[in-house]
């Protein structure tokens, strides 16, 4: 009876997990390989606005890069993790010190996993007061973890002053979290802490360092559109060009 009420709560857990309807608070897909990319959901000025975020599976844990950005789903995403691949997460990235990113160190930290962040994001948490990280990534780092390995890399100031990517060389897949928009975005979103003036520069960085990307996962929308990477340099131009016009 208790091995058969074991079975129930891991398929009800796979269920509340990987289904995919609209209104699920923790949607999860399958990129490639050992990826997969999971969305949350947060109400931002009356507004439902998803956001999207990626772990890796590894031989040695799972790696999360950014937290969700619906503080409810912290542990039902562990939860979900270790009910589909019987693994525990080791590590978590936050890409920028925006909440939808940084949201979840103190959590994951107390739960005895690794987190890291770039010196910049630590800096600006800690002047803001919040959680931080307890590894600081130099910017252009390699990871090995497991059978897997990935550059940490700082292109420069753009979404936000701190953001940071990671590549994935031979995957080919580009985790830009809020650095890239989706390439379904009509604008550039959020831009208080922006410098859409460095963003261009940082983005040409981003093509010229990492080549024919196979996948590109932005912060937020769609993320099947390759073009996204394109798509976010030319909202960047137009903006851009749209300024200096009204400055004259």
């Amino acid at each position: 009876m208790r091995k058969l009420a074991s079975i129930l709560f891991f398929l009800t857990i796979l269920s509340n997990s990987f289904g995919q309807a609209k209104n699920t608070p923790l949607q999860i897909s399958h990129l490639t390989g050992d990826f997969y990319v999971y969305r949350t959901f947060h109400d931002y000025q009356g507004t439902l606005i998803n956001a999207n975020a990626m772990y890796l599976v590894t031989d040695e844990g799972v790696v999360l890069f950014d937290a969700p950005w619906d503080k409810t789903q912290f542990q039902p995403l562990l939860d979900s993790i270790k009910a589909k691949h019987n693994k525990d997460v080791i590590m978590c990235f936050a890409t920028h010190s925006h909440d939808d990113r940084a949201g979840g160190l103190a959590f994951y930290k107390q739960k005895g996993i690794k987190t890291y962040s770039g010196k910049l994001t630590d800096t600006i948490l800690k002047k803001n007061k919040e959680p931080r990280a307890q590894y600081i990534v130099p910017n252009d780092t390699i990871f090995k973890v497991g059978q897997h390995t990935f550059e940490v890399y700082y292109p420069g100031k753009g979404h936000a002053p701190d953001n940071i990517i990671v590549w994935f060389d031979k995957e080919k897949v580009l985790y830009g979290a809020c650095f890239i928009k989706s390439a379904s975005a009509k604008d550039l979103g959020y831009l208080a802490d922006s410098d859409v003036k460095e963003w261009e520069k940082s983005i040409k960085k981003v093509q010229t360092k990492f080549k024919n990307p196979t996948y590109i996962i932005p912060g937020h929308e769609d993320w099947n559109d390759i073009e996204s990477l394109n798509h976010t340099l030319k909202l960047v131009q137009e903006y851009n060009k749209a300024k200096a016009t009204n400055k004259k």
